[in-house]
């Protein structure tokens, strides 16, 4: 019988290393996997909370309807009215060289059920306060109107649309979410 040879272990060694390797692997794999559900879970949060925008535009546009004429010739704070446009105001926070809106001052709804608290505010589209028959506002203008304006006048072919004059007025919705999700949700309404 031939002498026996001394085990080295070099299989053992290899098998470690294999055994690392497949472990780090699988990590990655792991990490890979939660990336992708914190993104997808993120975006939830962004939709929930752009869909709960319509809500503050609702119910601004429910406070229009409920008060109409000379009441909305001038600035109401309190109701998160104003009678201008006020461009000199970043509503959304995105321009460094305007003042951002003070939101704490905006109509805040009750918070839903995800947890979104809506905000509004209500910006009549003119340079200055007043009637609108005798400020510069952007509205509809067309046959019927008692004042033309340059601004934002609808026509088709030379003929302006028949629609009776009157201010646009832009809301602006705010909604603060969890997670620290912030939307932001505009509509314009005559």
């Amino acid at each position: 019988m031939p002498p026996r040879r001394a085990q080295r272990g070099a299989v053992l060694f290899i098998a470690l290393i294999v055994l690392v390797a497949m472990s780090l692997a699988g990590l990655a794999l792991m990490r890979g996997v939660d990336t992708g559900s914190l993104i997808a879970s993120n975006l939830a949060f962004k939709q929930s909370a752009t869909a709960a925008g319509d809500e503050g535009i609702e119910a601004a546009r429910i406070w229009l309807s409920a008060n109409s004429g000379s009441t909305l010739y001038s600035d109401l704070p309190s109701s998160a009215y104003y009678s201008t446009m006020q461009t000199n105001v970043d509503l959304t926070g995105g321009d460094p060289t305007k003042p951002d809106f003070d939101w704490s001052t905006a109509v805040s709804l009750t918070p839903d059920t995800a947890g979104n608290q809506v905000s509004y505010v209500i910006q009549r589209l003119c340079e200055l306060p007043g009637d609108p028959a005798s400020v510069n506002c952007i509205r509809a203008t067309g046959a019927t109107s008692t004042q033309p304006s340059t601004h934002g006048a609808p026509t088709y072919g030379g003929y302006a649309i028949s629609a009776p004059t009157g201010a646009f007025y832009r809301i602006t919705a705010r909604v603060a979410g969890p997670r620290n999700t912030v939307s932001f949700v505009q509509a314009t309404v005559y």
